[in-house]
Order: structure tokens, then sequence, then C-alpha cells
């Protein structure tokens, strides 16, 4: 199967919006609530008080649409055939200390090496098209995400796998042995996941 890994640009602001609106990604695959857009991941500040600009579908969208253009929102997307059918949100960690889901679900992973000054490359998310699960696509996001942290001077790549598996729809940070096997080891861990990193110098 022919798979092209591709960084998310502007360019192709209309084919992850696309991706989005059709891939089911929860226990309610086809609710409007569940149509994320990855926007709570995004390299911008967002207050976790008062999120009523992200509340529906269409705002998430929308403000989706103009974080791409601000490349706020940073990852990578595969193509089959043209079509998009897998997505990986892959950021750099200082950058999103301050985004929702961070401070809202992550606050207890450690931060001292921002602190340090050390580049961290994180990664937040991957979501697969249904027909095109376990067929090897996350780790071919995983390692665009690895080759170009080398290629941009990262120190590591970061991931944050839960550490027990509850479903599809929870898991979408990763399992942890895909990370395993492909050189991360666990450097601390939180109540529910493990903080798992590959040095790359």
């Amino acid at each position: 199967m022919n798979i092209e890994i591709r960084r998310l640009s502007p360019d192709l602001t209309d084919d992850y919006i696309r991706f989005f609106d059709i891939t089911p990604h929860s226990e309610k695959p086809y609710s409007d609530d569940c149509k994320c857009y990855c926007v709570w991941w995004c390299s911008e500040e967002q207050d976790i008080d008062n999120i009523d600009y992200l509340l529906s579908k269409e705002k998430r969208r929308n403000y989706a649409v103009k974080k791409i253009k601000e490349n706020k929102i940073q990852g990578y997307l595969a193509y089959h055939d043209g079509k998009v059918v897998g997505w990986c949100n892959a950021n750099t960690k200082s950058d999103c200390l301050k985004c929702y889901c961070w401070r809202r679900f992550m606050s207890a992973v450690p931060t001292g090496d921002v602190v340090s000054g050390a580049r961290v490359k994180s990664i937040f998310c991957f979501l697969v098209a249904p027909e095109f699960r376990r067929k090897g696509i996350t780790k071919l996001l995983l390692e665009r995400v690895c080759q170009d942290a080398v290629d941009d001077g990262f120190d590591y790549v970061e991931a944050y796998p839960l550490k027990e598996y509850t479903s599809e729809a929870k898991d979408f940070m990763g399992p942890a042995d895909l990370f395993r096997k492909n050189g991360f080891t666990v450097c601390d861990e939180t109540e529910d996941k493990f903080v798992m990193r590959k040095p790359l110098k």
C-alpha cells in the first residue's frame, strides 16, 4: 500500500478539514460534538475557563482553519491515492504548555526540560480512518515525526501514552508498545500516562 506522509501546511488546509469532517474518532462517531479538528492541542494560549468559542463543531472547524494558517496546529497527514487517511499532531512542547488540553490534562507532566532549554517535539494525537487502521500508518507517521525532528534540531521526541488501554477512542495518543518498538523509553509517568522519550542526539 502506497502511503505518502506530508507535513501540514496552509496549502493542505482543505484536505485536513475534510479528513476531520468525515472521519469518526469517538464512541459516538457521527456526533458533531466529537469532531475535534485537533484544536485543543494547538500552540496557542487558550482560556480553560471560557471555551465558548470552541464549543460547537462549526466554531472548532473555523478555528482550525485559522490556526493552520498561523502555523499553530502542526503535524503530519498520511495520504493514500490522493486522500488523507491519517493524522498526527506533533508540536514543539514549549509552545503548547498554555493550550487547553495541556493545562486541563497534562499539568502533571514534567516541564523542567523546557526551562533548561532542551528542544522537545511532543506527540499529542493520532487519528487514522477506520478502514486504514492496523496497516502501519501510525508507525509511518511516527517515523516521519522523528526524522523531521532530527532535521529540525530537536533534542528529543516525547509521547504520552496511557498506562492501560481502555478504548480505541481514548488511546488517541498512541499505544506505549508503538513507542517502545521505535526507540522510546519511559522517562517519567503521571497517574494514568507514561512520559516516553526518544533521544535524537
